[in-house]
């Protein structure tokens, strides 16, 4: 098929490349967002799909509004079959969906309807759950909506961060496309409506929302650190002056204090009372400092038990 591929980030190209290698379909135009500044010196840099996209000599265009008319004109001119969107970062409306004649196709880090919206894979390991996978839908123009053309479980392994589930799904992801385009190119793709009834909701993160609220269960804690690493990661105020501190692995045990005291220091780390329970940290990256284990953390701030963290 005559394809519209538009993404942005890392789960996007290896969607991309999964497409580009299958030989199966022909890739007129690869849509991403403008450069934006990065690093130290915010000097504008362009998405991965756009690297990845020029490396492989496929033409590109950036897209500050993806439903600009003289964007939406240069579409059509294109006479796309299909157009396959990937965590593109920007909303679709009707009128680019309604240019292919095989639909608009979204890939999805999750099994619809659980976790739509902007941060499916955190949503999954936030609410614990033990399987997640993802999800091929015809687009419509509700978010994440539409019906689905096919479905790949992916289990959550019990130390998955965000980072580690995001590359199986991502392997998961580009594997399920080339099957679904497949079906859709012969004829032969399976339907199903989405039951609206079960959706949940996986809202766009914030930084501050890393902030760890240690009256929170240390089973909840725990799951947040996971689920906020590497994006936007986790953090507590440190003892005594105030800086943040990244938590970046931890353990949840038994203990019982004032929620953010130092309950122990062992060989692996402090211990730090919740609202129910305790966390162990065992990876912390203080401010301006390289990552290190915990035991390092204690002894270099001396930390001793009675003292809080924020």
């Amino acid at each position: 098929m005559r394809i519209v591929f538009m993404g942005s980030s890392d789960f996007s190209k290896a969607c991309l490349d999964a497409l580009a290698r299958c030989g199966s379909h022909s890739i007129l135009r690869v849509v991403t967002q403008p450069d934006r500044p990065k690093g130290r010196g915010l000097a504008p840099a362009p998405s991965v799909v756009r690297k990845a996209a020029e490396e492989m000599n496929l033409p590109v265009m950036t897209a500050q509004d993806v439903n600009s008319p003289d964007l939406v004109a240069a579409l059509s001119a294109l006479r796309p079959e299909a157009i396959v969107v990937v965590a593109f970062g920007q909303i679709l409306k009707k009128n680019i969906l309604a240019l292919p004649p095989k639909g608009c196709l979204n890939v999805h880090a999750s099994l619809l309807p659980r976790h739509r919206g902007a941060a499916p894979i955190q949503g999954a390991i936030l609410s614990g759950d033990k399987v997640s996978g993802v999800t091929v839908i015809e687009m419509n123009e509700r978010l994440d909506a539409g019906d689905i053309l096919g479905q790949e479980e992916v289990p959550i392994d019990d130390e998955d961060t965000c980072g580690s589930l995001h590359d199986k799904l991502a392997r998961a992801g580009a594997g399920l496309l080339i099957r679904v385009l497949d079906e859709v190119e012969r004829g032969e793709a399976s339907r199903r409506k989405q039951d609206d009834a079960q959706a949940t909701f996986a809202p766009k993160l914030k930084r501050e929302d890393g902030r760890i609220d240690w009256k929170n269960s240390a089973g909840n804690l725990h799951l947040r650190i996971r689920a906020f690493n590497p994006w936007p990661g986790c953090f507590a105020i440190q003892p005594e002056d105030g800086s943040q501190v990244k938590i970046w692995r931890s353990r949840a045990e038994q203990g019982a204090g004032n929620p953010g005291e130092i309950l122990d220091v062992s060989d692996e780390g402090p211990l730090v009372a919740a609202g129910n329970g305790a966390l162990r940290l065992l990876e912390v990256q203080p401010e301006a400092r390289r990552r290190m284990d915990g035991a390092s953390y204690a002894r270099g701030r001396r930390l001793r038990p009675g003292m809080r963290f924020g």
